[in-house]
């Protein structure tokens, strides 16, 4: 019985130092695509995801055609080039636009509480309404949701986000 433990003892501690044992030889990655065929490949999912990038676009065309017409009626209270490092005030506002172009409502979705900032973000809204129709198909409910970031320096005059250039660094 001895010799046996001595035996099974010798085989296990073997087997715990031997190497493991090489792993199953995958075959070579195939390669991927470029990027720019990716997009156009067929599969299951393609049709849904390019209609979905498609309305995505759309809104975001149309989000930048509203900013522009906000900055344009604006003008006097728009500065030009690129925002400041350090902002004065950031101010969200959510509005909605029926499908004639009509201002529906508007809020306040951030702020940092500056009265002043908040107030001229959404005077500015107003004062640009009515804005292009939109497209049908971005409407839902007949009115289209947008969120804005006004975008304000420290002398009170502001860019919309999806027109801004890219902030100063410090």
């Amino acid at each position: 019985m001895k010799k046996l433990t001595i035996v099974l003892l010798a085989l296990l501690g073997a087997a715990c130092s031997a190497p493991p044992p090489p792993a199953p030889q995958a075959s070579s990655p195939v390669p991927l695509p470029p990027p720019e065929s990716v997009a156009s490949t067929p599969d299951a999912a393609s049709p849904a995801k390019s209609a979905a990038n498609r309305a995505a676009n759309a809104l975001d065309a149309y989000k930048v055609d509203l900013a522009q017409r906000i900055s344009q009626v604006n003008s006097a209270k728009v500065y030009e080039g690129r925002p400041q490092a350090l902002l004065r005030s950031v101010v969200v506002v959510r509005y909605s636009i029926d499908s004639e172009g009509k201002l529906m409502r508007s809020e306040i979705l951030r702020s940092n509480r500056d009265s002043r900032t908040e107030a001229t973000a959404l005077a500015s809204l107003k004062v640009a309404a009515p804005f292009p129709k939109p497209a049908r198909h971005l409407l839902r409910n007949g009115r289209v949701d947008i969120a804005e970031s006004w975008l304000f320096n420290s002398d009170g005059r502001f860019q919309l986000r999806s027109i801004a250039q890219a902030q100063l660094s410090e």
